[in-house]
């Protein structure tokens, strides 16, 4: 039987000793006594953290906005249960499809409380993963619900994460029969990943769900190769070399731990994202145009490349500021205009630039192990919304671009809507556009995410006249 929260019979009335009258007994009770808050550094505490930011991501709200609220809300957290409590929601998110599976089959209807069902997501994830922990799993997700819901589901939590202990050979050989809980992705996105990506859709959605590989890009104009590996080494962090000037961490640690980060001799990059500075050829003199700048990471390393003319754009400024405040540590400067890259009467100044990168809006489909919210928050139909965005931009950019210039056009995008079909769409509508070759020969390149970087696609676009 599932469990089902407890109904309150009205009752005398305490002090009178008459018959009740028609109001519940829980409309004449005072309110419930407030609990101490639960210790800090403890596993209770991170679940119940953790629950108020998966409680905006399951109303409909994006991660990155639940985790600043997040923070606001919780300012004294220690840096061990803010960590304990990030990892918790990143971790819950990326199995999520798993986790409501397993809910549905506990409940008999759905809950109406969005922080105990995000605890309940949470609390489950745990036991699959760390089964060696299931009574204190159990113990501190009830001690969780104690204070949340003024306490009324407190027994549901309880009874729900002890079935589930009591089913769970059940409960896994149901989720195996089932695509959305075993890989983990909306039914929409593993056909289509099916469909486009024939020979590789396992390994992409399997990607997909495990945790990001952090690499680093070293500032030349702030350090050299060889002296921050060494400082690597004195601070006893393992790495792998990826490129000249490319790192790949062996485990992800703060940004306060790494050497040099504040004097900005080295920055934070998936190695996939680094590959766009180098595809787009930059050269001393040159005019260059970042479309979309937005955090900066491109922006920035296209400045250490080469000593160009940049000038970046940015629909928000919050986002703008993200790109100032990145170029002011590593020592960088460039023009900043927060303005829509398709009004390019509102900007441009009509000298015509030799390069341009167009890192567009998508669907963000092949980094969704960074930002697993997207999986469940996107809709099929949204591929197509940003489709047709990035069509416009193409096309306004290409209006601003120099005879003989390349724009490298760049998603980190998993889909042919995004991509290939793109840029063939692009190509077909402007005669004066030519597919120009990466040294390898190629005219594209689809990256997928695996244990080295996440998931990119680039074409490089040659004006002809």
């Amino acid at each position: 039987m599932n469990p089902k929260p407890s109904s309150r019979r009205p009752g005398a009335h305490p002090s009178s000793g008459t018959v009740a009258n028609t109001r519940s007994d829980h409309a004449r009770r005072p309110p419930p006594r407030a609990l101490p808050p639960l210790p800090a550094g403890s596993l209770g505490e991170a679940l119940l953290v953790a629950s108020d930011a998966l409680a905006a991501v399951l109303k409909g709200y994006a991660l990155n906005d639940g985790l600043l609220g997040l923070w606001r809300a919780y300012p004294d957290l220690s840096p061990a249960t803010r960590g304990a409590a990030q990892d918790l929601i990143y971790s819950t998110l990326r199995d999520c499809g798993r986790g409501t599976a397993i809910l549905s089959r506990l409940l008999s209807k759905p809950l109406e409380e969005p922080r105990i069902e995000a605890l309940l997501l949470i609390a489950l994830h745990r036991l699959e993963s760390r089964p060696d922990t299931a009574h204190t799993v159990v113990d501190q997700a009830v001690e969780a619900a104690a204070r949340l819901a003024e306490g009324r589901l407190k027994a549901l939590v309880n009874g729900v994460l002890r079935n589930a202990l009591r089913q769970w050979p059940e409960l896994i050989a149901a989720l195996n029969a089932d695509p959305v809980a075993r890989w983990r992705h909306p039914e929409w996105w593993i056909k289509k990943v099916q469909s486009q990506h024939p020979e590789h859709w396992e390994s992409l959605l399997a990607g997909n769900n495990d945790h990001p590989p952090m690499s680093l890009r070293i500032n030349p104009q702030r350090t050299a190769l060889a002296d921050y590996t060494a400082a690597l080494q004195a601070a006893d962090i393992a790495f792998e070399p990826l490129g000249p000037l490319a790192l790949r961490l062996d485990n992800p640690r703060p940004v306060a731990q790494l050497p040099g980060f504040a004097e900005g001799q080295v920055s934070v990059q998936d190695w996939g994202a680094q590959q766009a500075a180098s595809l787009l050829d930059v050269q001393d003199g040159q005019r260059v145009l970042d479309a979309c700048a937005a955090p900066g990471g491109k922006t920035a390393h296209l400045l250490e490349l080469a000593a160009v003319d940049l000038l970046a754009l940015e629909l928000e400024e919050s986002r703008s500021q993200r790109v100032r405040d990145n170029l002011s540590r590593l020592g960088l400067s460039a023009e900043l205009q927060t303005v829509d890259c398709r009004r390019i009467d509102a900007w441009w100044d009509g000298r015509p630039f030799d390069r341009i990168l167009a890192d567009v809006p998508c669907s963000a489909s092949g980094v969704a192990r960074r930002h697993p919210d997207i999986k469940w928050l996107r809709r099929a139909e949204d591929v197509a919304g940003f489709a047709t965005v990035q069509a416009e931009i193409l096309d306004a950019l290409w209006q601003v671009l120099a005879p003989g210039g390349k724009m490298l056009y760049l998603t980190c995008s998993v889909f042919a809507e995004e991509n290939g079909r793109q840029v063939a769409r692009f190509a077909s509508r402007h005669a004066n556009c030519r597919r120009a070759a990466f040294a390898d020969g190629t005219t594209e390149r689809q990256w997928l995410p695996d244990a080295q970087h996440d998931g990119f696609y680039f074409a490089l676009l040659e004006k002809t006249a």
